[in-house]
């Protein structure tokens, strides 16, 4: 009932594996190129993609399982691609092996106004989705994707809104109008097409139903939808339709400072709150070179806990009432009020403080937060207690999700899953002990772990995860830092503002540094954190400028959606309402 709890030894980054590259395919001109984040990356030819990506997977010694992301840069308009070879569109993709616990990085040059390169659906099933994703936002075709449709976009949309001449504003479109017709060839585009999505209503002996869930709310966890293929009560066939909550959140970055691009990131896990600016401020960070105080990593340590704890919580108490019980989430979101006290006390917001900053934190800790702190710390681990009595040990919840949902360790690396749903499987891999950010290494915690991967699993693994993050945020009580709350370097944003009314300079360059944002040096950048949800990254590209030239928001939800055809095919539809709340996703870390 418990989930158990183990010690990971941190590995060093593997290296040599360019150098097996080169000894597998000898006389191949491949092109390195040298990124901030240190992650090993080559250029490959079109021609040579796919054995190169199966040597990858397949043939090196541990392999690079895991397709952790697949995204493209429009290259048209940027100035700064010293040593890089020639390229209108860029395709990247981001390999992971836990193995190594190390990355690498695959890129491919593009040339052509509409360009096209062969799908890689063939070695990673989770390929599908990221393919039609830069498919729908770039324009650039996946030779033999079984089915390259838009996902982000509504079939009808005009254009591919990550291109470069595709406007950012929408002050920039023509006024929008919604006339008759253009709304019946809206809901038309809204029908459901059973034969397009691989579904039959039709078998040899009797009919199938196609059900529609969603794209309401209840139930589906946002707007979403599952259409399901249904032999009596049997789901024969469940297809995600994403993109309802599509906002625009990488296209945004293209238009923003890097400052002022802050708040956005807290609307991608609207549940995950400061841990979102997280990623983004790092690899800025990282670009620019700024070294973050100690006392501002502790306090974004325990920021990022108090949010992992809220997220939890929230999971914790719909997961239940989805399985059939009321009581549970009343008792934890009052539970959760109390965490937004402490979280409001220090920030001044709730749920969307934005309240990380460009080499630090936007202010210092206010007297009396530590009190608040304690208080929340006792209060807590009781109410774990009782809530263990009243939900997991429940008879009806058991038998409705133990051995329900339920995948391993190989196939959830196979669709990129992170986080709670690949610890559920008994693999103790958390981004926090095994690549340390923020001065996660001088912290005690364990990873919870479980063994059988289904929905019982996935719950018991995020539990035992908020009294890990309580231990946590003790010791950032116990063992808060003295110091600066912000870098004093010139490029963190704001800088720290008790030398502004000292003299002019300092003035000026505080009122510049707010207005523009700073001018982060050419390069290109991942930083990932172990987020509510799973692994989130982000992978900026600057081109010198005051605002980046390509955003890309890697999300966990994205991955985790992929799986539910291949975990809820046999089970009924109480089942698949079960299985979804236990995947814990928010719509806007899916279609961002």
């Amino acid at each position: 009932m418990s989930a158990q709890l183990a010690e990971v030894v941190p590995l060093p980054q593997a290296g040599g594996i360019l150098a097996d590259l080169y000894a597998r395919f000898p006389g191949e001109i491949f092109t390195e190129q040298k990124t901030a984040d240190g992650i090993p990356t080559v250029w490959v030819t079109r021609g040579k993609l796919i054995e190169a990506m199966k040597f990858l997977k397949h043939e090196a010694r541990p392999g690079y399982k895991m397709l952790y992301d697949l995204t493209a840069i429009d290259e048209r308009q940027r100035q700064n691609r010293a040593g890089q070879p020639k390229s209108d569109f860029t395709v990247a993709y981001h390999l992971m092996s836990l193995e190594r616990n190390s990355d690498i990085r695959v890129k491919v040059a593009l040339e052509g106004e509409y360009p096209s390169i062969p799908s890689l659906c063939g070695l990673w099933l989770n390929a599908n989705w990221y393919e039609r994703e830069v498919w729908d936002l770039f324009g650039i075709k996946f030779d033999g994707h079984p089915h390259l449709v838009r996902i982000m976009m509504p079939r009808s949309w005009v254009g591919h809104p990550l291109r470069k001449e595709h406007p950012a504003r929408g002050t920039e479109f023509e006024r929008f109008h919604l006339d008759e017709l253009k709304t019946d060839a809206l809901q038309e585009d809204l029908r459901i097409k059973p034969e397009e999505w691989g579904m039959k209503t039709e078998g040899e002996d009797h009919d199938f139903m196609v059900l529609n869930l969603g794209p309401n709310h209840p139930s589906v966890h946002g707007v979403f939808r599952i259409m399901c293929q249904l032999d009596g009560e049997e789901i024969v066939q469940a297809v995600p339709d994403i993109g309802y909550h599509h906002r625009g959140a990488e296209k945004m970055g293209e238009r923003q400072s890097w400052h002022t691009y802050i708040p956005y990131t807290d609307r991608i896990d609207y549940l995950g709150g400061v841990m979102n600016n997280l990623p983004y401020l790092m690899a800025i960070e990282k670009m620019a070179g700024i070294p973050v105080p100690e006392r501002a990593q502790c306090i974004r340590v325990m920021l990022c806990e108090f949010f992992r704890i809220t997220s939890h919580l929230l999971f914790y108490g719909t997961f239940v009432q989805d399985v059939g019980s009321m009581s549970p989430v009343f008792y934890m979101f009052v539970d959760r009020q109390k965490a937004y006290d402490v979280i409001e006390a220090i920030t001044g917001f709730r749920m969307h403080p934005a309240w990380f900053r460009i080499g630090g934190v936007a202010a210092d800790l206010p007297n009396g937060w530590d009190r608040l702190v304690r208080e929340f710390l006792d209060w807590m681990p009781k109410r774990l207690d009782d809530y263990e009595k009243m939900a997991m040990r429940n008879t009806i919840l058991k038998k409705r999700c133990i051995g329900i949902g339920a995948y391993n360790t190989e196939e959830a690396i196979e669709w990129g899953v992170t986080g709670p749903g690949l610890r559920a499987t008994g693999l103790a891999y958390d981004y926090r002990k095994a690549r340390p950010y923020s001065g996660y290494e001088n912290y005690e915690f364990d990873i919870p772990t479980a063994n059988n991967g289904d929905i019982y699993d996935r719950c018991v693994v995020r539990i035992e995860e908020i009294r890990q993050s309580l231990r946590i945020i003790e010791q950032c009580l116990k063992n808060m830092p003295a110091g600066d709350y912000k870098a004093r370097h010139p490029l963190a944003t704001p800088p720290i503002k008790d030398h502004t009314m000292q003299d002019i300079e300092t003035l000026i360059h505080h009122f510049l540094s707010v207005s523009w944002g700073p001018v982060i040096p050419v390069g290109e950048c991942t930083m990932t954190v172990e987020a509510t949800k799973g692994l989130n990254s982000y992978y900026l590209t600057s081109d010198g400028g005051g605002m980046s030239y390509r955003t890309r928001i890697r999300t966990p939800s994205f991955a985790h959606l992929q799986q539910i055809p291949y975990i809820s095919r046999g089970m009924m539809v109480p089942d698949l309402i079960a299985i979804i709340a236990s995947i814990d996703f928010v719509m806007a870390d899916v279609d961002r």
